[in-house]
């Protein structure tokens, strides 16, 4: 049910603790950020259509966030501890196997961005890097270690896996943006483009097995 930005004349202070107590406006933000941003994402979000959706005024978010990245960031910093205890989850439900435990996490993303709205390009947005927030460092690492350390264990040294990893985010990105933009046909469900991209994983250590 919207939150309305000012407490009803009768009972305002009963009004504004059960919209704003312990930071419900924050999150209310943050969920209202995540559907705008699978809908119509990264560019056209703003403030003022988050606050609309949320049912306050333009100004009330200004209450928990400086400005609309900072809105962005917390989204991300969410995002990305959200991929990496899916993906931990997927890799344990894997098996043993190395190489499927690693191409498991293509198929997670591209789950988690088609319905979520953020991938690596929000995590790491050039943009938010001024803030120099601390959370979404930690956040972004802990994501980037668990892939890094699961090409490793496809055997690759540390600096092959690094390029095994950005060409399995790259493979992986690419499926959930083409989905997202249409370009598959109707008939090919979110499953099925996961496990194309999960396929093109394995493929990818395969090929470079080869070499």
């Amino acid at each position: 049910m919207p939150h309305s930005d000012e407490p009803p004349p009768a009972q305002p202070r009963q009004r504004r603790k059960r919209a704003y107590h312990h930071g419900d406006l924050r999150a209310a933000v943050i969920d209202a950020g995540f559907a705008l941003l699978a809908e119509k994402g990264l560019d056209a979000f703003s403030v003022a259509e988050i606050a609309r959706r949320v049912g306050v005024s333009t100004a009330a978010p200004y209450r928990h966030f400086a400005d609309r990245d900072e809105i962005v960031a917390a989204m991300a910093t969410q995002a990305a501890r959200e991929l990496t205890a899916q993906m931990r989850d997927a890799v344990d439900a894997a098996g043993e196997e190395p190489v499927e435990r690693f191409a498991v996490t293509a198929g997670v993303y591209v789950r988690y961005v088609a319905q979520r709205g953020a991938g690596f390009n929000v995590i790491f947005a050039t943009r938010l890097q001024k803030l120099r927030d601390e959370s979404l460092a930690a956040a972004g690492r802990e994501l980037i270690d668990l892939l890094l350390g699961l090409a490793v264990a496809t055997g690759r040294t540390p600096a092959d896996a690094l390029v095994l990893m950005e060409r399995h985010i790259a493979l992986a990105h690419g499926y959930v943006g083409l989905f997202r933009d249409g370009f598959f046909p109707q008939r090919n469900a979110l499953g099925e483009v996961a496990d194309h991209a999960i396929q093109g994983s394995r493929d990818l250590v395969g090929n470079a097995n080869a070499h």
